[in-house]
């Protein structure tokens, strides 16, 4: 995963604030935030994850699928684990 590894300290600066947020909600939890509250915090822990995905997923595409020096045997096994990866997600 070196393709990563260039946007490591980005990426990891997302975990971390979707880290902050996940403890957001429980913190809201426990305190017994109103339901608007915590499903605002939820919904925004989903769009920061879902952007998490999506640079992900678009920086293996671009590495493992469409990068131009690959053979047609490791672009197959590209494709094959990012569409595993979209089973997972969708489910």
């Amino acid at each position: 995963m070196s393709h990563l590894s260039t946007h490591k300290d980005e990426l990891l600066k997302r975990v971390r604030r979707i880290a902050g947020q996940v403890q957001a909600i429980e913190r809201s939890l426990e305190s017994d935030a109103d339901c608007e509250k915590v499903l605002h915090l939820v919904a925004a822990t989903r769009g920061a994850m879902n952007g998490l995905l999506e640079e992900i997923v678009e920086a293996h595409a671009r590495e493992h699928v469409a990068h131009p020096d690959l053979t047609a045997n490791q672009r197959k096994k590209g494709v094959d684990a990012l569409l595993g990866a979209i089973r997972r997600y969708s489910k």
